[in-house]
């Protein structure tokens, strides 16, 4: 009995000193990753993007948005933010000064449908065995989303919402399409389906939620390179085994990092240099990361081989 009661006691603290660490040092604990990608002509120079998504930003987050704020000094080449930037209605104006002189370089966006709706608090373990797309059944919007779209756009970031676009940066012709939030059901990708230009040096689709079915369309449309955010990594994550869920339809081994989409070319088919990001914050209902720093990307586009 005092054998048990020791094992519970140690039990208790030891699940205490974990959500602690979690809720407070590791949810603030910034890192930025580095990746490099060979999606370019033989003959162009590198690229630099920086992929920022999921900020969940809320009043108070100020380690958050000094750590976005410090981005600006990598000075990318684009920038490229993958959504749910806000979860308050209060954000968009802290977010937009955070992000500083990052609004001056070319950049892009999609949202996720935290940016249209307010977070609720619900039971974080049901993630273990369903997604959280069925809990989107609200149809208005309660967050700014016109606004936060608004601004950046005025800044001159091109809104990607079913939509397709391009950009000239560094003598370099870029072709870019994008959905909405899938996890959201707001993805509509027949607005933007077609052969991606061929003329373009490089094609790159951008959508927050990482699902398999959409990223078919945008490989097979000849698109070089996929960003995308949405799961945080899986958020808890177990040593030696990785994350739990990914709250969506991509495997576990791809919840975050760079891979290929598909992993296994189909016949006479294509694929795409994929990057999950595992994002910059978390729910408010929800404040906790293990194992699963919040981050932010610096990729480098760099020549192919071949």
């Amino acid at each position: 009995m005092v054998r048990a009661r020791s094992i519970a006691s140690f039990a208790a603290v030891a699940g205490a000193a974990a959500i602690g660490y979690a809720s407070v040092i590791e949810r603030n604990w910034f890192v930025l990753r580095e990746q490099e990608v060979p999606v370019l002509p033989p003959t162009a120079e590198p690229l630099r993007v920086l992929h920022v998504s999921d900020i969940h930003l809320t009043p108070g987050r100020h380690r958050l948005l000094a750590f976005v704020r410090s981005l600006a000094s990598l000075e990318p080449d684009l920038v490229v933010n993958t959504g749910d930037s806000i979860a308050s209605a209060e954000a968009v104006g802290p977010l937009l000064d955070s992000l500083g002189p990052l609004l001056d370089v070319p950049g892009m966006f999609v949202y996720g449908s935290n940016d249209l709706y307010s977070p609720k608090p619900r039971n974080p373990a049901r993630y273990l065995w369903r997604t959280s797309k069925s809990d989107h059944q609200r149809t208005e919007p309660d967050l700014p989303w016109e606004k936060l779209g608004g601004e950046l756009s005025a800044a001159g970031w091109i809104d990607l919402n079913n939509r397709r676009g391009k950009l000239a940066v560094h003598g370099l012709d870029i072709a870019l399409a994008g959905v909405h939030d899938p996890h959201a059901a707001r993805d509509r990708y027949d607005q933007v389906a077609g052969p991606a230009d061929p003329a373009a040096d490089l094609r790159i689709g951008v959508l927050h939620s990482p699902e398999p079915a959409v990223m078919d369309r945008f490989a097979a449309d000849g698109y070089d390179l996929l960003l995308a955010g949405h799961t945080h990594g899986g958020q808890l994550r177990v040593p030696g085994y990785g994350a739990l869920t990914t709250n969506c339809g991509i495997d576990r081994a791809r919840v975050s990092g760079l891979s290929m989409h598909p992993q296994v070319s189909p016949e006479g088919g294509k694929t795409a240099w994929l990057h999950v990001s595992a994002g910059l914050g978390t729910s408010p209902w929800a404040p906790v990361r293990f194992a699963c720093r919040p981050e932010a990307t610096l990729i480098t586009l760099t020549p192919r081989s071949w």
